[in-house]
């Protein structure tokens, strides 16, 4: 997850092993495909990044905006993992 103005972060595509702060916020997911709009929870997050959990139906890309309204920010978002109703950003 990065700030809008901070381009994508790369990395080995594992989950992230050092402490994150648990946050219970709400969030959408704004991906490309007919602008659809996608609900989540995020359950921890951090400067670097975030875990996300949506329902398993969920189509979500590996890139798209992330919306928290508690933070009034939209990030950018690429998926380094997903296991099950988790995805790590």
């Amino acid at each position: 997850m990065s700030n809008p103005a901070n381009p994508l972060q790369e990395d080995s595509g594992e989950p992230q092993r050092e402490h994150r702060p648990r946050v219970l916020k709400g969030g959408s997911i704004i991906t490309g495909i007919s602008n659809s709009e996608v609900g989540c929870m995020l359950r921890n997050q951090h400067e670097g990044g975030a875990e996300l959990k949506v329902t398993l139906e969920a189509r979500v890309p590996d890139r798209f905006l992330l919306y928290v309204p508690l933070d009034g920010i939209a990030y950018r978002c690429e998926v380094r993992w997903r296991r099950n109703d988790r995805i790590g950003v």
